[in-house]
């Protein structure tokens, strides 16, 4: 357990395939050597509700919410995290000020209205996530609905983005309008 860098309930659930049990016993932290997270997207949050759970990071709290589906990753592949992290910054946002919820987790229920019920979001951005997939009506990319709580803006993967710079270009116009409206 001395090579162990973290505690993180989430970070050892990615890392370990077997199940965990303790034995009630507490090991001395070891203080003479620490790590530091040098990450600039915050760690995630787990949240549990009496019949839900999400796995996401950020805060919530500020209404902004980003909604994507990356299998293969936590949250965003490194490319498009760095793409993110510059999108969002370029509007005075920052990781730390939006909430970000991966879909592709097994844990967060693909259920608009639980989406909404938890997060309570003002506006909402499905990266690359089809409407359709989460019973919403159809939304052209790069384009906006108004609803009666959220506005929801669909555009691409920043993926998709990073192949054709017009659908980069596309995204970039609307984004600004639709977070600064």
């Amino acid at each position: 357990m001395k090579n162990l860098l973290t505690d993180n309930p989430i970070a050892l659930q990615a890392l370990m395939s077997e199940t965990i049990f303790s034995t009630g016993f507490s090991e001395k932290e070891d203080t003479s050597s620490s790590v530091s997270n040098a990450t600039a997207i915050p760690q995630p949050s787990t949240a549990t509700g009496s019949a839900e759970e999400f796995i996401y990071q950020g805060d919530k709290a500020t209404g902004v919410l980003f909604i994507l589906r990356y299998p293969e990753y936590p949250y965003f592949s490194p490319n498009a995290e760095e793409a993110f992290i510059k999108t969002i910054g370029a509007l005075q946002l920052t990781p730390h000020n939006v909430a970000v919820v991966n879909l592709a987790n097994p844990h967060n229920p693909n259920d608009f209205k639980r989406i909404m019920q938890f997060f309570q979001p003002k506006r909402i951005t499905l990266l690359g996530v089809e409407p359709a997939s989460l019973n919403l009506p159809a939304i052209a990319y790069n384009s906006y609905m108004k609803g009666k709580v959220a506005t929801v803006f669909n555009t691409f993967s920043f993926e998709e983005m990073f192949v054709d710079v017009e659908k980069k270009k596309l995204f970039w116009g609307e984004f600004k309008t639709f977070i600064g409206s």
